[in-house]
């Protein structure tokens, strides 16, 4: 065999070791992906039905703190809103008005039973996509109203 024939197949070999070592990355981070669902998006039954986390902002005056550690809040994004139930401690940083990612599913009459809550951690701070779906939503409320 000729030392060219050879290289090329060192070359062939090295690029498919390359190919496979990225599709194995690139899947590993796709099943570590978790991504999130608009008020708009859940109550138009858009994603999975087990378990999914939703985001917006928590709508003002809508906090209601019941018994132990239950506390039930409406998250908005400008459109629709979806109530929610979280029992356990609340993140420092959560307040009305305020972006939340909630982590659960629904239940049978409606209300999102949230596992985990998670609050944004500056005030300056807000996730391209909790900013991009409160503007679709606020688009879409406009819409409605003309």
């Amino acid at each position: 065999m000729k030392a060219r024939h050879k290289r090329f197949g060192f070359i062939v070999v090295g690029l498919a070791g390359l190919g496979l070592a990225a599709w194995l990355t690139l899947n590993a981070l796709d099943n570590n992906l978790s991504y999130f669902f608009s008020p708009t998006e859940v109550t138009e039954n858009e994603g999975p039905k087990d378990h999914i986390r939703l985001g917006g902002l928590v709508e003002p005056g809508s906090l209601e703190r019941g018994k132990e550690l239950t506390v039930r809040f409406a998250v908005s994004d400008n459109a629709h809103k979806v109530n929610v139930e979280y029992t356990g401690i609340l993140p420092d940083l959560f307040a009305e008005g305020q972006g939340v990612i909630a982590q659960g599913k629904m239940n049978a009459n409606g209300v999102f039973v949230a596992d985990e809550v998670l609050a944004k951690h500056d005030e300056n701070y807000m996730p391209p996509e909790v900013a991009e779906a409160l503007e679709k939503g606020h688009n879409q409320a406009v819409g409605a109203k003309n």
